[in-house]
């Protein structure tokens, strides 16, 4: 399924599992279908099609989203090891801590809310009816060192757009691990047909505007005085990449 895909069941049973699935995140068959109070060849059937019509998956004996995005790719840079892929449901907490990790000065407020909703639902992909979110992950033996996360409205007058956030955790900087993270992201971005992409941090995070300058990003609005940063407030700066 592609996360821009429209959301249409002919029956509600299907429905229900895949929203129930959508919103705890990977599940076990029998929790689901006990939560729903479905009979077993009910569920049984319904799980089948929705299996099927690449909507739902099954691994490891649990249900979740099926998301088409693509595969590992691998790296090396000043004899750093690196892979780049999609984050599974099993990421959520080393991607979680990487994040709070990389901003840790308190200077990408987007990214640290983005930490917290996740941590909150307790779910990392999501694909509703008012919301996708999809995020890609560097990682360095296995352990996630840095991320792209994207976040599409599902909004007709916004259907082409989407915002993002990146980040490196501060000791992995330096190797292009955040610029391989940028394009993977924007790469997917253009695959599901988004034209224009936003990202938003403070005035004071001069690196990742001087970052996002360097590769083609421009300066579309500032908001003054939109954060308020210890105390002092901080103009938002907006930029845009168009695909």
């Amino acid at each position: 399924m592609e996360l821009t895909e429209r959301l249409d069941f002919d029956h509600q049973d299907r429905r229900d599992i895949y929203e129930y699935v959508e919103s705890h995140g990977p599940s076990d068959p029998e929790t689901v279908r006990s939560a729903l109070s479905m009979g077993e060849r009910a569920f049984g059937h319904h799980r089948a099609i929705l299996k099927r019509d690449g909507v739902l998956e099954e691994a490891e004996g649990e249900l979740r989203i099926a998301f088409d995005t693509g595969a590992e790719e691998e790296f090396e840079a000043d004899a750093v090891e690196f892979a780049i892929r999609p984050a599974r449901e099993e990421d959520l907490t080393g991607l979680v801590g990487a994040i709070r990790a990389s901003v840790g000065g308190g200077e990408y407020v987007d990214a640290e809310t983005v930490a917290d909703v996740v941590e909150d639902e307790g779910v990392l992909l999501r694909h509703n009816d008012l919301e996708s979110r999809i995020f890609f992950v560097a990682t360095v033996n296995d352990e996630v060192v840095g991320w792209v996360h994207l976040k599409h409205p599902e909004l007709e007058k916004l259907s082409h757009t989407a915002e993002l956030t990146v980040g490196v955790l501060e000791q992995y900087r330096g190797h292009g691990i955040g610029s391989h993270l940028l394009e993977r992201g924007l790469e997917w971005a253009a695959s599901q047909g988004f034209e224009r992409i936003y990202q938003s941090v403070p005035a004071t995070n001069e690196r990742a505007i001087d970052f996002l300058d360097a590769r083609g990003w421009e300066v579309e609005a500032v908001r003054e005085d939109h954060y308020k940063l210890g105390g002092d407030y901080v103009d938002e700066v907006m930029l845009a990449k168009t695909l």
